[in-house]
């Protein structure tokens, strides 16, 4: 086996092990070699072969979703989410991101109990298996932190290794006055153990008990995880809260040097094992950190546009484009082996640290009275001085954008801002409620006093089919012509990964973005109404082309254009093509 290992993979990765592990290097990498081949995960040729084709393409567009987001009584919620995305959604997303399906205990399944298990309340493993018969899959690796109620917790408890090595200890004094927190809970937490009261390291909660990864042993009990998720069809492997999982003490403890070796260290082993899986790592910090997962075009594949959610919120709320229009602008893209995950909306609520330096503080506490104002949650981080200050904004982005006193208008601006994403170089990611413009779930979150939860309602199939099938409701008509322009994207290849961005600066109320074909035959011309009110556009050919007729995607109407150009209703999206 050893012989079929790319040489100069194999150096990489024991590299990665010298300098996480020093002297151990040697015996880590023998016990890699060993583990190829477990869950039938090999040195695949075919997939080795299809690695050399594009990584991705328009066609690329992902669906970010619970295993249990629709439910009916009686049958196992992935199946029925799976019969839901088949009926609905084949041809219009590739991809699938189903969040964490494991056994857990909090945070909505970020708290695992179970990493090689599917939670009886969504399903079984092959129902997962089913779902990749028919789209690409997306699975979480929660690096950070496990569940209180884990086996390996238990085994820290009492001190069974290797369990008892998995967790980080440390005394109540210990000064860790520098340690960045994405949250206002104590970072140490009282655990009773057999050897007496001990302190464990909990970054996001007291049942998120932090992991040690400068035990190898741990290490391996993940790429044992990666190995088995390989082998049940994953295609994308989300890092969740990576930038934590190495602590050195006297440091912030966040996006350390080791940190990036890990990453680099589980790109290099998907390369020889999978080179079809991609990496795609979950930092929600300011631009500057977490771009900086992209490494040297060795160590994530994707990571999320996170300046682009609160960044365009604002701009369509203000009905001016100057910031959004600066940043894309300046955008920085590192080359066609990695891309953005382009999203407006998550599980998660819409962070507002990737604003900083991006935004006047003004304009950020304005964004936040707005938010507010649409019944959205804030929900805050712990400074190193003690203070605390905005971390996420816990609202649906169709309610963020709403409009008091008129429903249509406000669900065109919603449109406008999906339209925005799907136009914007990058992969999509789309929330299933933003399918529907779900509003806020005022009730789930009042019953559970969870914040996050406005944002996670739960449907039941008959009533969710009754909202799509319905286009003469507003929730129905938004869905069929979501939907609608997935499936037309998927026919220009304008619109690839690998294409060229151009963002042209025109008026304060515009936003207007020039996508090319990585071959550069073909050009769409993507206009985007800020305002509340019409506006109108010459065609002038150094911003669109000197065409007399453009085919508009959106619409799916020809357009030509009188000599005063283009008029754009409030909020309206036109997505150009050129015709001679």
């Amino acid at each position: 086996m050893l012989k079929q290992i790319s040489q100069k993979k194999l150096q990489s990765i024991r590299r990665r092990f010298r300098r996480l592990y020093g002297d151990q290097a040697e015996r880590l990498e023998e016990r890699f070699v060993a583990m190829i081949g477990r869950y039938g995960v090999g040195l695949d040729v075919g997939s080795r072969q299809a690695s050399q084709a594009p990584r991705w393409d328009q066609h690329d567009v992902w669906l970010i979703t619970y295993g249990d987001m629709v439910q009916t009584a009686g049958e196992r919620p992935l199946v029925t989410l799976n019969r839901f995305c088949t009926e609905y959604l084949q041809g219009a997303v590739k991809g699938v991101h189903i969040l964490p399906f494991n056994p857990w205990s909090s945070d909505d399944g970020f708290s695992v109990i179970d990493y090689r298990a599917v939670g009886e309340e969504f399903g079984e493993w092959r129902d997962i298996e089913a779902f990749s018969g028919d789209f690409d899959l997306m699975f979480d690796l929660v690096l950070n932190h496990c569940s209180r109620r884990s086996a390996w917790f238990k085994d820290f408890l009492v001190g069974i290794a290797p369990g008892r090595h998995y967790f980080l200890e440390m005394q109540p004094d210990t000064d860790l006055s520098q340690v960045v927190r994405p949250r206002t809970s104590p970072l140490l937490t009282k655990t009773t153990t057999r050897f007496g009261e001990q302190y464990v390291w909990t970054t996001f909660s007291d049942d998120q008990v932090d992991l040690n990864w400068q035990n190898p042993d741990l290490l391996f009990e993940f790429l044992d995880i990666l190995f088995l998720y390989i082998s049940k069809g994953v295609r994308i492997l989300r890092l969740d809260a990576v930038a934590f999982i190495w602590k050195n003490l006297g440091t912030n403890c966040i996006h350390q040097p080791e940190t990036h070796e890990i990453v680099k260290l589980l790109r290099d082993v998907i390369e020889v094992v999978a080179p079809h899986v991609l990496l795609l790592t979950e930092t929600n910090v300011p631009h500057v950190e977490n771009i900086s997962y992209f490494g040297k075009n060795d160590e994530a594949h994707m990571v999320y546009n996170f300046s682009l959610p609160p960044l365009l919120l604002h701009a369509l709320l203000s009905g001016s484009t100057r910031y959004l229009t600066e940043w894309a602008r300046q955008l920085a893209y590192p080359g066609k082996h990695c891309t953005y995950l382009n999203f407006t909306a998550s599980h998660d609520g819409i962070g507002v640290r990737p604003l900083q330096g991006l935004l006047p503080d003004k304009d950020f506490n304005w964004l936040i009275e707005q938010v507010e104002r649409r019944g959205g949650r804030v929900s805050k981080k712990k400074n190193p001085d003690g203070s605390e200050s905005p971390y996420e904004l816990n609202i649906t982005y169709a309610s963020a954008l709403s409009i008091p006193h008129d429903e249509p208008l406000g669900l065109q601006r919603f449109f406008c801002s999906q339209a925005v994403v799907l136009a914007f170089k990058g992969i999509p990611a789309v929330y299933f409620h933003s399918l529907t413009a779900t509003p806020n779930d005022v009730e789930g979150c009042k019953q559970s006093g969870i914040p996050r939860r406005l944002n996670r309602r739960k449907w039941q199939e008959d009533e969710l089919r009754a909202i799509v099938r319905n286009r003469d409701s507003a929730q129905g008509a938004l869905f069929y012509k979501y939907n609608q322009l997935l499936r037309r994207r998927a026919n220009y290849p304008a619109f690839s990964p690998d294409g060229k961005q151009i963002i042209h600066t025109i008026s304060p109320e515009l936003f207007a973005i020039e996508r090319i074909s990585p071959l550069g035959n073909q050009v769409v011309f993507c206009l985007f109404n800020f305002a509340a009110e019409p506006i109108k556009i010459a065609n002038p050919g150094n911003v669109l082309s000197k065409a007399s007729k453009f085919y508009d995607i959106v619409s799916g109407k020809t357009l030509s254009p009188n000599r005063r150009g283009f008029r754009l209703q409030p909020y309206q999206a036109l997505w150009l093509v050129p015709r001679a």
